[in-house]
């Protein structure tokens, strides 16, 4: 869907046209590679997300390998002491361990035609394409691996993980063919079951220490969802981006506003109490069903709106602290 003002109407033809916030061009997901510093998907990051209370999350991290037993240190983690070992030498031991050397990152990315709504700069979909892309390359900076699944509402498509320039691009090029075929007038129909086939599908690849980042505007979440989310945290870190429109939010009295949907147009009077409630409600249920996932299995939320640039929102939630060790 796409809002446009009745008398703005003329302005969404030319942004169609020119693929001006509604479309996303390749190119320009290349060139958020710039873009993807000054956050981290490090382990034990506390999450604050705005959707749940502000309560922390944090992220599990890589695996360890348990690499040697040695003599305590001062300043050494009490917690890796291992106290057999200090039980029969009667001297204080630590066990010491490495990360991993890389990790499986695994984007879940909705371009199902709910996406396709923008009230003002850009719609839910290419700013979803601007969050992967900008995952997917931060991901392959810190020598991580990197795959997908990007779906619409007929199919889901898999980019298998890998850790190169090239698994990347063909991440984004899979991410672009479907974000433009996303149109008002297609022939699909919604498909609210796609957002459980890829957590499923997801759950069945992602087997252990990794990283699943679902990228959606939580459309079709149900009671299904969260019994696909608990089997994919038992072994791994989930993380949610919430795409969301302001006017999602909070439908303002605005006089008659034009609609484009999956119906074609509609011209609707926000003036409409009912509507506003309807509108309003929509986004509630999708929130409160994020927001009580994200509660009941510690799952860190980010809110990502449409009008702020999608680099700075990913940097005010995970940027850097104090307290991180390593970038």
């Amino acid at each position: 869907m796409i809002s446009r003002t009745h008398t703005d109407h003329q302005h969404h033809h030319n942004s169609v046209a020119g693929h001006d916030g509604v479309y996303v061009q390749l190119d320009e997901l290349v060139r958020l590679q710039h873009k993807a510093s000054g956050f981290s998907f490090l382990p034990r990051q506390p999450v604050h997300s705005i959707l749940s209370g502000r309560h922390a999350s944090r992220l599990r991290g890589r695996g360890l390998n348990f690499e040697e037993l040695r003599d305590y240190l001062p300043g050494d983690d009490t917690r890796n002491i291992d106290w057999k070992v200090t039980a029969r030498t009667r001297t204080p031991y630590v066990r010491i361990y490495t990360e991993e050397k890389d990790r499986t990152v695994w984007l879940l990315v909705d371009q199902r035609i709910g996406m396709f709504f923008g009230s003002k700069e850009r719609m839910k979909s290419l700013v979803a394409a601007e969050v992967a892309a900008i995952s997917a390359w931060r991901v392959l900076n810190v020598g991580d691996r990197v795959g997908a699944l990007v779906f619409n509402d007929a199919e889901i498509s898999v980019v298998p993980p890998h850790r190169s320039r090239e698994r990347v691009m063909q991440i984004l090029k899979q991410v672009v063919e479907k974000n433009h075929a996303l149109n008002i007038h297609s022939e699909l129909k919604p498909d609210a079951g796609k957002l459980n086939e890829a957590l499923k599908q997801a759950s069945i690849l992602a087997r252990h220490d990794c990283l699943v980042c679902l990228i959606t505007d939580g459309s079709g979440i149900n009671p299904e969802t969260r019994k696909h989310v608990t089997r994919l945290s038992e072994h791994n870190d989930v993380l949610t981006a919430f795409i969301y429109d302001p006017l999602e939010k909070d439908l303002p009295t605005a006089g008659r506003l034009r609609f484009a949907g999956s119906e074609g147009q509609l011209e609707v009077d926000t003036s409409n109490r009912k509507l506003r409630s309807a509108f309003q409600n929509d986004f509630e249920q999708r929130l409160q069903a994020i927001q009580s996932a994200s509660k009941h299995l510690s799952i860190p939320v980010l809110p990502i709106q449409t009008i702020q640039p999608v680099s700075d929102q990913l940097r005010d939630m995970l940027g850097y602290h104090q307290d991180t060790k390593r970038f």
